[in-house]
């Protein structure tokens, strides 16, 4: 891994934002079936103030688990969150490839 990629790691990312005091919450996928736009392992930080970096999936999804996040924060209760062409939100937040995923959020710190 180069010094830049390591500069754009969410993971890093997430390390440097709760050394500078930010709540953190971390979205990681965790299963995927069929089309899915990114693997398992992808990652998606969020602080306090709706800042991201990373990605989980693409477009509405990840407005949705950024949410999500935000109400994981504040409740400080991990989630595990589901979209699919068989949940009648995949419309709504764009996950409309036939494809499922699975996005762990939990709080950081």
């Amino acid at each position: 891994m180069t010094k830049d990629s390591l500069r754009h790691d969410p993971l890093v990312i997430a390390e440097e934002w709760i050394g500078e005091g930010r709540d953190v919450a971390i979205a990681t996928v965790v299963e995927t079936w069929g089309s899915a736009p990114r693997p398992v392992g992808s990652h998606l930080v969020i602080d306090r103030d709706g800042n991201f970096e990373g990605s989980v999936s693409g477009g509405c999804v990840e407005g949705a688990v950024i949410t999500e996040a935000l109400d994981v924060l504040d409740s400080r209760q991990p989630k595990m969150l589901e979209f699919g062409v068989a949940d009648e939100t995949a419309w709504r937040v764009g996950l409309s490839c036939g494809g499922r995923i699975r996005v762990y959020v939990e709080r950081l710190g």
